[in-house]
């Protein structure tokens, strides 16, 4: 069983920074691309960022210069640095992976439950 949780969210104010962390459990072969999902209230599951394996980075564009994605490959972690957050990107933020468990022979996309983002102005 593979697990997503994550971590780090909370209150911050506008102008601010915070670190949210992604950690995967469960007996994992490979992990590919990992990336963070934002959904405000009301509104639509939206794409937030990604980064792969290798490293490569993708990014909404209203996050491009105020959010950064990394990862940890030796603890199947994935980090989302957001400086400078804005009031509108007050959200629930989730997790996603493509994950390969031990012995699957192909690579499954799995989902955390969310960590609520609250910016104040």
């Amino acid at each position: 069983q593979v697990q997503l949780l994550e971590s780090g969210g909370g209150l911050v104010q506008a102008g601010g920074s915070l670190t949210l962390s992604c950690a995967a459990s469960g007996i994992i072969y490979s992990i590919n691309t990992m990336g963070w999902y934002r959904q405000a209230p009301g509104s639509q599951r939206e794409l937030v960022a990604t980064i792969t394996s290798g490293g490569s980075t993708d990014y909404a564009d209203s996050m491009k210069g105020r959010f950064t994605i990394s990862r940890d490959n030796a603890k199947n972690t994935v980090y989302l640095r957001m400086n400078n957050p804005k009031p509108e990107d007050t959200a629930v933020y989730y997790c996603n992976a493509d994950i390969r468990v031990l012995f699957a022979h192909s690579f499954m996309n799995y989902w955390g439950k969310g960590t609520l983002v609250t910016v104040s102005p």
